[in-house]
C-alpha cells in the first residue's frame, strides 16, 4: 500500500496559512481530548463544527447590529459548517448549540476586532489540524484555514 500523500493544493494552501499566521495563539474553545474508541477524524470534525457554529453566531450578532457587510463572511463559514457535517456523517450529526450557552462565564463584546484574532486563531490551529488526517479532510481544513487566514485580513477595520 502507497503512503498517503497531500495534494499540492493543500500542501500550499497549509504552508501560507502558517507562513502567514505563524506565532499565533491556540482557539478560544478547550479542546476536548478523544477517547481511545473514537476515531480522531471524529473527534476533529466534532471540534471544527463546533468551532464554526461559535464563529457563525459571532458573525450573527454583528449582522443583527446592522453590520450587513459581514453576511458574506458569515456566509463562507455557513459553506463550511455544511461540508463538515456532511463529513461527519449522517449518523452523528451535530446539532448548533444555543447562544450563550457554550460557557457560564459572559461572553466578551463581539467587535470587528474581536473576529479578526478569532479567524487569526482559527487560521493558526488548522494547520495544525493537517497532522495525521485523510489527504480529503487535510484539504478541506487547509482551505478553511486559508479562508479564515483572508477573512482576518478582509475584515473591515470599523464598522
Amino acid at each position: 500500500m502507497r503512503p498517503r500523500s497531500l495534494s499540492r493544493r493543500a500542501v500550499l494552501a497549509g504552508g501560507a496559512a502558517a507562513a502567514a499566521l505563524s506565532g499565533c495563539g491556540a482557539s478560544d474553545a478547550p479542546q476536548p481530548s478523544p477517547t481511545p474508541s473514537e476515531d480522531p477524524e471524529q473527534v476533529l470534525l466534532r471540534q471544527l463544527i463546533a468551532d464554526k457554529e461559535h464563529t457563525i453566531a459571532l458573525y450573527s450578532t454583528l449582522i443583527a447590529a446592522g453590520q450587513t457587510k459581514l453576511t458574506p463572511f458569515r456566509d463562507r463559514h455557513q459553506a463550511h459548517l455544511g461540508e463538515l457535517r456532511k463529513r461527519l456523517g449522517g449518523s452523528q450529526t451535530v446539532t448548533p448549540a444555543p447562544q450563550g450557552s457554550q460557557t457560564a462565564a459572559p461572553a466578551p463584546k463581539t467587535s470587528l476586532s474581536r473576529l479578526r484574532d478569532v479567524e487569526r486563531r482559527s487560521a493558526a490551529l488548522r494547520v495544525r489540524q493537517l497532522a495525521g488526517v485523510s489527504p480529503q479532510l487535510a484539504q478541506l481544513i487547509a482551505s478553511i484555514g486559508a479562508c479564515e487566514a483572508a477573512h482576518a485580513l478582509a475584515l473591515p477595520r470599523s464598522a
